[in-house]
Formats: structure tokens, C-alpha cells, sequence
């Protein structure tokens, strides 16, 4: 009898043990703040309304990527949270199960990705983010094109990332664009930075906190940025400001996929729905400075600032075709690296 109890008390722990192995779920996402903001604030949220778990696998977009392709055939991660342009890779990898479509509902155009095997979670928009102030002093106008970062009166005074970090890159493709060419046609923009706006750099800076810096010294007057870190910068009291060039600034998405071969493939999907419903949005939006996904999310004037908030901005943001870039962005960094940052 006693034996009897002990068989059936393990079989018991057993099956509870299997039960809870099957509510885990794994998500790869970035580290950080946004860890932070998820473990604190999101995470909780969900694990109280589904009785579920949530394992944070923390890294960068690349490192996701990485740990996707070392874990082809018998994935560990549920959903991979990362940006754009590795998220295209993910998916050409065939590494994204297909986002239920009631997910779509509420949610801009902009939200979409290929054969929506992904999602947007967050929308950052780069454009030309400036010192008020120092315009004003200059008696300068905003900047409203992407062919200002050439205007002679700005030498000295420009920052733009490397093509390492995603909002030069886009400069590059939007100063092709603005001469003819595009992400199939890339020379007009390496053509443009060199003959025009690169007497204006005074750093091609990768960190966001060095830019911050930068604008804080007075050192420069005008940026290619993210709309985020503008706000954030703005939001600390800085008399930045952020435009959208007639152009169109560029949408950076911030995407999550639901991982082929998932154990808990109902729970990914339910977390992805989650998280881009307008509560969840919301705390994006003032949290991290990302323009919210859905439609119905609420902010205020103050909370919106520089975002990509509404269909005037939203629809309005130019979307890079990663399928070609990411085939020929090690030749680009190649050759920026002769050509421009010498």
C-alpha cells in the first residue's frame, strides 16, 4: 500500500512537472531596459492571466539570429523579438511561423512583415532629429529633407551613425533615393555622402549616448536619429526636435515571430497578440519612446512628442526592402569604410 502511494505520487509529480514544462514560454528579446520593462512590468501582466512562464533569453538582434541558426531543427526559443532587418532573415531562414491574422486587426499596415510571419511590436522612425535652440539663435528654419544634411551651412555641425547601426544605414538608402537610386541601386547615396554631405560630419557616431552628449555640448546642431532617442533626449529638458522629411522617414520596426516547431505554440501566439494590444502599447510608448502598433493605443500630446504616432506619420514612413539589403550590406560596409569613414 505504502509502495502504491509513493508510484502514484510520483506519477502525479510527474504529469504536474510535464504540465508545467508545457506553460513555459522562451523569448528572445533585446537586453537591457527592455529586459527590464518586460521582466518587471509586461511579463507579469501575462503570467497572471494564463497561469503561464516566461523564460527572457536576453541579446542583441544579431545574437537572436545566432541563436536561432545554432538551434535550426530543434528550437529552444518560442518567440524571437528583434529588429527588422535580421527579423527578414529569420524569416527567409524559415525560422517564423505565420502570426495569427486576428493579431493584424487593430494594427497599421506598417506592422506587417513578409507573408506576415512576423509582427511589429514597436515602430521607430529615423529622420533629422535638431537642436531648437541653436536653429532659432542661427535663425534657421527646421530641416524638412533628407537633402539638407548637404546644405553647406550645417559644415562641421552634423552627426550621423555608421551604416553599421540601422539609422545610417538608412540615411545611405534615403540618399540614394532622393537621387534616383535605391536599395537595388545604392551608388547615388554612397555618391552623395561623399561629394556632399560628408564635409558637414563632424562624427559618424554608432552610440546613442555619444550623440546625446554631442547635442548636450552644443557640438553639433543637427542628427540622423530614431525618434525614441530624440524624445528621450527631449524629454530630459533639451530643446531637441525631431522632423520627418518630406521624403518620408523611415519606419525601423521592431518585430517578434512566433518560432517554427514552438512546443507552446498557442501560448506564443497568445503572447504576441498581448503585447500588441493598446495596454501594452501604451507602455512602449512611454517606457521605451516606441510608436505604438495599434491604432486604438492612447497617448497624450506630451507622451506622443517626436513618435510615429497616428495614420499622418505612420503611413507616411518609408519601409527599406531587407531581402536586398541584407544581401549586399557587407560589400556597403566595405566600401563606406573605404570611401567614407577613412
Amino acid at each position: 500500500m505504502y509502495k502504491t502511494l509513493i508510484a502514484t505520487s510520483l506519477l502525479a509529480l510527474t504529469a504536474t512537472l510535464a504540465y508545467a514544462e508545457e506553460k513555459t514560454l522562451y523569448l528572445a528579446g533585446y537586453g537591457g531596459s527592455t529586459e527590464t520593462l518586460f521582466k518587471k512590468m509586461i511579463i507579469p501582466k501575462w503570467e497572471k492571466r494564463t497561469g503561464a512562464k516566461v523564460v527572457y533569453v536576453s541579446g542583441n538582434s544579431t545574437d537572436t539570429l545566432a541563436k536561432l541558426r545554432a538551434q535550426e531543427g530543434a528550437q529552444e526559443i518560442d518567440i524571437a523579438f528583434v529588429d527588422d532587418g535580421p527579423m527578414t532573415q529569420a524569416i527567409n531562414f524559415g525560422y517564423c511561423e505565420t502570426v495569427n491574422k486576428d493579431t493584424f486587426t487593430d494594427l497599421y499596415d506598417a506592422a506587417r512583415m513578409p507573408e506576415n510571419k512576423a509582427v511589429g511590436v514597436g515602430i521607430v522612425a529615423t529622420g533629422l532629429a535638431y537642436n531648437k535652440d541653436f536653429f532659432a539663435k542661427r535663425g534657421w528654419d527646421a530641416p524638412t529633407s533628407w537633402a539638407d544634411l548637404a546644405d553647406p551651412k550645417y559644415k562641421g555641425l552634423i552627426a550621423v551613425p555608421p551604416i553599421t547601426n540601422g539609422y545610417g544605414l538608412h540615411a545611405l538608402i534615403m540618399a540614394a533615393k532622393i537621387n534616383g537610386g535605391g536599395e537595388a541601386n545604392i551608388e547615388p547615396g554612397f555618391e552623395m555622402f561623399k561629394s556632399q554631405i560628408d564635409k558637414n560630419v563632424l562624427v559618424y557616431e554608432p552610440s546613442s549616448g555619444k550623440m546625446s552628449e554631442l547635442f548636450q555640448n552644443g557640438e553639433i546642431a543637427l542628427s540622423v536619429w530614431g525618434s525614441g532617442r530624440l524624445k528621450s533626449l527631449a524629454d530630459s529638458g533639451f530643446p531637441g526636435a525631431f522632423s520627418y522629411p518630406k521624403e518620408g522617414a523611415v519606419n525601423l520596426l521592431l518585430a517578434a515571430c512566433p518560432v517554427v516547431n514552438s512546443d507552446v505554440p498557442q501560448l506564443a501566439q497568445n503572447f504576441l497578440k498581448f503585447i500588441v494590444s493598446p495596454e501594452i502599447q501604451q507602455y512602449f510608448a512611454v517606457e521605451k519612446g516606441w510608436g505604438p502598433v495599434n491604432r486604438k493605443t492612447e497617448l497624450t500630446n506630451a507622451q506622443m512628442g517626436a513618435l510615429p504616432v497616428g495614420p499622418k506619420r505612420v503611413d507616411k514612413l518609408v519601409t527599406i526592402d531587407y531581402t536586398l539589403v541584407n544581401k549586399a550590406r557587407g560589400d556597403w560596409t566595405k566600401k563606406w569604410t573605404r570611401q567614407i569613414e577613412r
